[in-house]
């Protein structure tokens, strides 16, 4: 049951629309996705617990989702691309949390450069 409530949880903050399914192995996907829902929502929790009281698995979530990870594209005179993967700085209270739970976000990658024509994805 808190399994499922989780997953309603997520599945209402990211406003997806209920999805009724017609295949087994569809089934299967949506019960692992909330399955996997469930345990996001539950180590939140716990980190919660013993680190930062009075936050709940949403207001977590809500907080972590203003990290973001862009791709910067830069035209060079000779036609080639230089491409940077970024994340954006994180505020105060978010890079707290991280800190008081030991965790930090990865190195910033070097920059790629492509050919014209070349994606690079």
């Amino acid at each position: 049951m808190r399994i499922e409530q989780a997953f309603k949880d997520l599945k209402g903050s990211l406003s997806i629309r209920p999805i009724w399914h017609q295949w087994e192995k569809r089934m299967d996907a949506h019960i692992f996705v909330s399955f996997l829902a469930f345990c996001l929502y539950t180590t939140l929790r716990n980190l919660a617990r013993g680190q930062a009281t009075g936050l709940i698995s949403e207001a977590i979530l809500e907080k972590m989702s203003n990290i973001q990870m862009i791709d910067v594209h830069l035209p060079t005179t000779d036609g080639r691309r230089i491409v940077m993967s970024r994340y954006t700085q994180t505020e105060k209270d978010v890079s707290l949390l991280l800190a008081q739970w030991g965790l930090s976000l990865p190195e910033q990658l070097p920059p790629k450069i492509y050919a014209s024509g070349q994606i690079g994805l």
